[in-house]
């Protein structure tokens, strides 16, 4: 299945010179979201992680049937203030700024495999934070799960030791 022909792309958005790539055309076909959690299943079910962790926001869209396709729990990474329990913080570097990613303490116990899952992988920002946050509770990371990946922005090379699936690819931007 095509899955690139269903991404619908918006220049300038969300500031000019940005070509956004937006996933809800996909998310709103069936059979494609379907294909897409199930590619991401097969190529991570023998690593047979425990949990599966879904990046704030889009993480969780396709965190949550990932991690009921592969019969473990799913764990939220959300922005700070968001969850209510104590919680582990990473602040991490942006362009221009910073931002944090907060994780609850007891969400993972120290040697699970967790499987790191989120919709886009850019400069690897993000997804580095979040793998800092597992860490940190002592999970065992057993690979990263996009949906795309902007190869240009060199993100990948943020998460080299381990194993990367992105199932859409873009080389230029």
């Amino acid at each position: 299945m095509d899955l690139k022909a269903l991404i619908r792309e918006i220049p300038d958005f969300p500031k000019p010179g940005i070509n956004f790539k937006d996933i809800t055309t996909l998310l709103k076909n069936g059979p494609a979201l379907q294909y897409a959690i199930d590619q991401m299943a097969e190529h991570f079910k023998d690593a047979r992680p425990d949990l599966v962790v879904g990046a704030e926001s889009r993480g969780f869209i396709l965190g949550a049937p990932l991690a009921y396709k592969l019969g473990c729990g799913f764990i939220l990474v959300r922005k700070p203030g968001k969850l209510p329990a104590a919680v582990e913080k990473v602040t991490y570097d942006l362009e221009y700024g910073q931002d944090s990613l907060e994780i609850h303490r007891d969400a993972i116990e120290p040697g699970q495999r967790v499987l790191i899952v989120d919709d886009l992988l850019a400069t690897g920002g993000t997804i580095s934070a979040t793998a800092e946050l597992v860490t940190k509770l002592g999970g065992e990371i057993v690979g990263f799960s996009f949906l795309i990946e902007l190869d240009a922005l060199n993100g990948r090379k943020k998460l080299e030791g381990y194993e990367v699936l992105s199932l859409i690819h873009y080389t230029a931007e």
